[in-house]
């Protein structure tokens, strides 16, 4: 029991002094201006909140939200086929790639998938 608890106590000093050497030795000592300052999708962090940037970036993010979480949301219809009627699985899945198919048309007629403006 005595030689448990010893050894448990060396263990955890062990690990403690390497954790603070290794802490020491990875510090960095060269700070740079750029490396720490936030990065800004491309933006310059220093200037003005308030300058205008194109929209577009916007709208393809949230397109690409919207149809990716559509997509995560078909992808249990194949398990769930096993356990439904046949006829109210094919009537719910046609429906919502009806709605995909009209959403991605809308978007296309819109002009919103045409980055060359």
């Amino acid at each position: 029991m005595l030689f448990t608890t010893t050894m448990s106590t060396i263990l955890i000093m062990l690990t403690s002094i390497l954790m603070m050497l290794s802490m020491i030795l990875s510090k960095k000592t060269i700070l740079d201006r750029e490396k720490s300052s936030p990065f800004e999708c491309g933006f310059d962090p220093f200037s003005s909140a308030r300058s205008p940037f194109s929209l577009r970036f916007f709208l393809i993010a949230v397109i690409f939200l919207i149809f990716d979480v559509e997509i995560v949301l078909l992808l249990p219809v194949i398990i769930i086929f096993k356990f439904s009627n046949l006829l109210s699985w094919t009537l719910t899945l046609t429906f919502f790639i009806l709605i995909l198919i009209i959403g991605i048309y809308h978007e296309w007629t819109q002009g919103a998938l045409n980055w060359a403006k």
